[in-house]
């Protein structure tokens, strides 16, 4: 009877290492994809891959979206409006 438990706890333990193995390797290869992303990202944008960098820019892309969607509602005011400031803030961001 011995024998079995001690079986069974192995069995256990490796399939738990064996788990969280899989999802190191996961999350470890998720983390290189997300800083590759946010490198080439930067890079090709010519800014820092710093956090206030990069929340300007959703900021910025977002202002644009809006612009967009106003267009599309045949909002001319409201497009020029959020087309001039998303385009204040990327143009600022991208400047520094």
């Amino acid at each position: 009877m011995e024998d079995f438990f001690n079986w069974l706890g192995t069995l256990i333990g490796e399939t738990l290492r064996w788990i969280v193995d899989l999802l190191v390797i996961f999350f470890s290869s998720l983390r290189g994809a997300v800083e590759g992303f946010i490198g080439g990202l930067s890079d090709a944008m010519g800014i820092n891959p710093t956090l206030f960098s990069l929340l300007l820019l959703i900021v910025g892309v977002w202002m644009l979206y809006c612009a967009l969607r106003a267009l599309l509602a045949r909002r001319l005011i409201a497009t020029l409006v959020w087309a001039f400031l998303g385009l204040v803030v990327l143009s600022w961001l991208i400047g520094r």
